[in-house]
């Protein structure tokens, strides 16, 4: 049974996934209007045509504790997903991040002689890296979000293309000040500062006291200041819990917009280390970095972990561009002390605001937007197939 060309198969295991699928289907259907596409999403990709073969959070999953109740369904997903692409015969398979499921379908459909695309490279060249080589003969294209990515995937003998960061098309630099004072009420001489504790519940559990005692500091220090706290929708629920006992609960936004305009009405930010950096860098907001893991994974991570940074702005910079107090160091004190700096000394905070200017130049394609870049890439593969 031949290959139907026109047919891109896309499986998309948690949300993150879901958007830069659904922006990758965009973007072909710009480029190629008679594409058809089928797979596995969520509603971003919904929106954009996809029946999902199967709810996307079943694949959702992260952690031992979670994913071994539900092995005997991830196998039958498995199976479910293989045997569909088998049927279908899809002139291309992308896969998207979540390796967990992605590599070993990857591996399953490799028989079937269809192209394939693994699409955000699993980050190896942090940890682990001896998985490398278990990588070759498991796709035909790998596109990175990191420009070193390449470099590090060649240096094993594995071609890979970069094509952009996401986060450059979040639209977290596009938020409207005004609009979020007007919609809060917050007065013009009030300072909104943002606190990103994290959406994992043991982030929420080991972060939400450290971020309560340093606001408690904070707010002896600046009477002004207006926490804000921008959180997904989902964890809502466990996020007020957490809130119980603060003196002063922060203004909780669950929206992308809400989101972009707290972003741009900030002074500064406290968040965790990881993709809300890039956000926060993107929408040039001063920033101070925690994070604290379990004492026996800190102990693991420091072991096997061959990057110099924990946030993701500092690694692309080369250096500390931003204050990181990770473990021991992340302390109310500490914190306190640090987002009090950025507040009082402005010079330290634009020259935050300058280097955040330079990674994200760093994290652009060589043209267009990054879901053009990768769409580029997965209709250059498609079309080599077709005329073959």
């Amino acid at each position: 049974m031949s290959a139907s060309p026109a047919l891109v198969y896309i499986v998309a295991g948690e949300a993150s996934g879901d958007v830069l699928g659904a922006r990758l289907m965009h973007a072909m259907r710009a480029q190629r209007p008679d594409l058809a596409f089928a797979g596995i999403g969520g509603p971003r990709m919904a929106e954009e045509g996809l029946h999902s073969l199967f709810p996307m959070h079943e694949l959702a999953l992260m952690g031992l504790a979670e994913v071994l109740p539900k092995i005997r369904q991830l196998k039958r997903r498995m199976e479910e997903t293989v045997a569909d692409i088998a049927a279908r015969r899809p002139g291309v398979v992308v896969t998207i991040d979540s390796p967990g499921f992605a590599l070993r379908l990857l591996r399953r459909i490799a028989p079937l002689g269809l192209r394939r695309v693994h699409y955000v490279a699993p980050q190896v060249w942090a940890w682990r890296e001896s998985r490398v080589r278990h990588y070759p003969g498991l796709w035909d294209r790998l596109l990175c979000l990191l420009p070193f990515e390449p470099a590090f995937f060649a240096g094993h003998g594995l071609a890979a293309d970069f094509v952009g960061h996401p986060v450059l098309e979040s639209g977290a630099e596009t938020g409207d000040a005004a609009r979020f004072r007007a919609a809060h009420g917050i007065a013009p001489e009030a300072m909104p500062v943002i606190l990103m504790p994290g959406s994992r519940v043991t982030e929420i559990n080991r972060l939400m006291p450290i971020f309560a005692e340093t606001l408690r500091r904070l707010e002896a220090r600046f009477p002004n200041l207006v926490p804000v706290m921008p959180i997904a929708a989902a964890i809502e629920p466990r996020v007020l819990a957490a809130l119980d006992g603060w003196p002063r609960k922060p203004i909780l936004v669950t929206d992308v917009v809400g989101k972009h305009d707290a972003f741009a009405a900030a002074r500064v930010a406290l968040t965790k280390s990881g993709t809300s950096t890039l956000e926060l860098a993107l929408a040039g907001v001063p920033m101070v970095v925690a994070y604290r893991v379990n004492p026996i994974t800190a102990a693991i991570v420091r072991r096997v972990v061959k990057v110099s940074y924990a946030a993701m702005v500092n690694l692309l910079a080369g250096r500390e561009v931003v204050p990181e107090l990770i473990q021991q160091h992340c302390t109310p004190e500490r914190l306190a002390a640090e987002v009090a700096r950025l507040i009082e000394t402005p010079v330290a905070a634009e020259a935050q605001r300058a280097a955040f200017a330079e990674v994200m130049e760093g994290l652009r394609p060589p043209q267009g937007l990054p879901s053009e870049a990768a769409a580029a890439a997965v209709l250059a593969l498609l079309d080599t197939r077709t005329e073959a």
